[in-house]
């Protein structure tokens, strides 16, 4: 998600802090524990029988910690050490039936759904959890966001198998409702390798605004649904039951699943959805149906439909509606269209997705190209995705947005090294519903842009686009974890604005907000559980902002070569599995061959500030002398930029040792002498706090 007003109303829970700064380390054994406050003491020095400790100048990172559920993984080998998936890895799979009528003058939408799990788990499961988010909108619900309430999710029925299951006792198979997550007590455990059928029918009042501001409706013309259907709880090598409710703020963490959809729409609505259209010719008018058929095949962007032109965009429901009746009986209590609508049946098909949405909008235009993603075959040729734009008239700088998503589509394929896998992206103009952006697979619903301009507008077209490849495709824990997705995603979205506005830094600006809140000391620590930051802001800057300026550090680091070789590494060894940081962060150490604890440590656990500073340059008898002082507490090796006659420049690297042997001071004697200009990160690879102190001038 980008862009977006993400907090209304935070009330964080509290959590017992342990305060490294008391820790005194005593010997070299122990120099690995971490410190947060004033130095201590460092490597001892012998005298004789007597060990004399030496006061360190500066705390030191220590090795970051990794949680019990993850080293249990790797003892049973569904991880490993050096960020590969074990050879015992495993996770979950379901099969969902989703069928849903849309109801635009109630603002409803009515729905079955029959899900199949599959425990592919080694674990005998004795319940069944799912979420059901649309109860972040009934009244009482715990929440971290003011929302609408408008009563969340109605259930008429639950059956597990044959048992129909109920809330209240006295069932063998019965469930419980605990904010937006359902829990079922199953009749009978499930066994390793075994499957269950879940069927579930109910309804529910659409919000505008509705999960966060990721799915509504707008202007009577459009609807978006995400988070419409009840979904699998995530259950896992590393916590079992994912735990954490959603609360409004951060996002989610799913599973893979297919996903077979049938969506009852009015006629003259233009559905779009996750998956691939299976029944075109029944829905769309022969006319429309003839020019997406030639799109799909062009290059340039093709108009497929034109709204107000009085044409129709899909058939009359003389066919697809009859197919429509029966279901409708069955749902007669829950479905309150009225009697004379006219229904069109619309069928779409998914494999291996995290999850589905689908828009419905009766005044859009409808853009069409493809765009080239790499060789999915592996024959050499290249390989294409349609590419879809849905927007309304007043949003005039949308009729851009196909183009948009060719270009960064076709970029982030390349980019990850790692080809978008799917039969389309499409891109859903919702103003009204949402400012910034939310990505699904193959679907984003993104705002109008009219004033923040059509380089903004690319740039969060870029940025939804590339959560394609994580969380989507390297499935990654967003609700406690948002920078493993966001952080990589502005990163990536970076790259590919300096690839399509060659003039932009967008890297210089998300580096530039998180300097200005360290600066403050207003950001918490990026690993610190998303949902729990004290403030908008500092959910914002741990979650997209640092992150990304943290991965161009770490670029500096390992320089370009080993960087990109560990980052699409961890795509391919991740794809469509569950990522957890810690394989993030092995995969960089096993690929670059460095360990990077210290690295981590600094950046991802604590909230230190980088300040270099050029204290001393001065001439010698074997050259000049030049003297960096570390005022901050993240250490980094330095890159010197030395310019002396002619404007020559040369450039110098201060490793990182003399830092993590706990020292503020450091100097390098170079042959060069008549020095002008000593500079630290000339380039600006680094988010240093205070640039003023990085630059001596003759």
């Amino acid at each position: 998600m980008y862009g977006t007003s993400l907090i209304t109303n935070v009330t964080p829970m509290r959590f017992l802090f342990i305060n490294f700064s008391a820790i005194i380390i005593l010997s070299q054994s122990l120099v690995s524990c971490s410190s947060t406050g004033p130095a201590r003491t460092s490597e001892s020095m012998h005298s004789g029988n007597q060990t004399e400790p030496v006061l360190l100048e500066r705390p030191l990172p220590g090795k970051p910690e990794l949680p019990f559920g993850y080293r249990k993984a790797v003892e049973k080998e569904t991880r490993t050490w050096n960020g590969r998936p074990g050879k015992a890895y495993w996770q979950q799979f379901a099969r969902y039936e989703l069928e849903a009528t849309l109801i635009p003058e109630k603002r409803t939408l009515a729905a079955c759904a029959r899900i199949v799990y599959y425990n592919r788990s080694p674990d005998t499961l004795r319940q069944l959890q799912l979420e059901l988010v649309q109860n972040l909108h009934a009244e009482g619900i715990r929440r971290n966001r003011q929302v609408e309430v408008t009563g969340g999710m109605n259930l008429h029925s639950v059956a597990i198998g044959d048992a129909e299951s109920t809330d209240v006792g006295g069932r063998p198979a019965r469930y419980q409702l605990e904010g937006t997550r359902m829990i079922i007590n199953l009749p009978e455990p499930l066994a390793p390798g075994s499957k269950t059928v879940i069927e579930i029918e109910y309804d529910f009042v659409i919000p505008q605004q509705g999960a966060g501001n990721r799915m509504g409706y707008s202007n009577d013309n459009l609807f978006f649904l995400g988070y419409w259907y009840p979904h699998m709880v995530v259950y896992d090598d590393v916590l079992g039951w994912h735990p954490d409710e959603y609360l409004g703020q951060a996002e989610f963490y799913h599973g893979f699943a297919d996903y077979d959809l049938t969506i009852h729409a009015p006629e003259q609505w233009l559905v779009m959805a996750t998956g691939e259209l299976q029944n075109a010719e029944e829905v769309l008018a022969q006319d429309v149906l003839q020019r997406w058929e030639e799109a799909k095949q062009s290059d340039e962007p093709l108009r497929v439909y034109t709204a107000g032109q009085g044409q129709p965009v899909t058939t009359s429901t003389s066919g697809a509606a009859a197919e429509t009746s029966g279901w409708n009986e069955r749902n007669e209590a829950s479905s309150t269209h009225s009697s004379n609508t006219s229904f069109l049946t619309w069928r779409y098909s998914a494999q291996n997705v995290r999850d589905v949405a689908f828009s419905a909008t009766s005044e859009s235009n409808w853009d069409v190209a493809r765009t080239v993603v790499g060789d999915h075959s592996g024959d050499g040729s290249a390989g294409y995705t349609v590419i879809n734009a849905v927007w309304r008239d007043e949003a005039s700088l949308w009729s851009e947005v196909t183009a948009y998503q060719q270009h960064a589509i076709t970029y982030l394929s390349k980019l990850t090294g790692y080809s978008y896998p799917w039969p389309h992206m499409t891109a859903v103009e919702g103003a009204g519903i949402i400012g910034g952006g939310m990505e699904f697979p193959m679907m984003t619903i993104m705002g109008d842009y009219n004033r923040q301009g059509a380089e903004s507008l690319y740039s969060v077209t870029a940025h939804e686009l590339a959560h394609m490849w994580i969380p989507m495709i390297v499935s990654t824990n967003e609700r406690r974890y948002s920078w493993l997705d966001e952080g990589n995603t502005v990163f990536s979205t970076g790259e590919a604005v300096m690839d399509h506005y060659p003039e932009e830094r967008p890297h210089l600006q998300a580096q530039t907000a998180y300097i200005r809140s360290a600066r403050l000391e207003r950001e918490g620590p990026m690993m610190r559980h998303s949902d729990y930051h004290y403030s908008t802001l500092e959910f914002i800057i741990a979650s997209y902002r640092k992150p990304a300026s943290v991965l161009i550090a770490l670029r500096q680091l390992l320089g370009e070569e080993a960087f990109w070789e560990a980052y699409r590494t961890f795509i391919e060894d991740w794809a469509f599995k569950h990522a957890y940081p810690w394989d993030f962060f092995h995969t960089f150490e096993r690929v670059s061959g460095r360990n990077l604890g210290w690295f981590w440590r600094s950046w991802y656990y604590e909230t230190w500030q980088l300040n270099q500073a050029v204290e001393l340059v001065e001439e010698t008898d074997e050259g000049t002398r030049i003297v960096i002082r570390d005022e901050g507490n993240v250490p980094m090796p330095v890159w010197l930029t030395v310019t002396f006659d002619r404007d020559q420049k040369v450039e110098y690297t201060i490793p990182v040792d003399p830092w993590l042997q706990g020292k503020r001071q450091a100097e390098i004697v170079i042959p060069e002498r008549e020095v002008r200009r000593v500079e630290i990160d000339a380039g600006r690879h680094l988010p240093d706090i205070n640039r003023k102190n990085s630059v001596w001038e003759q």
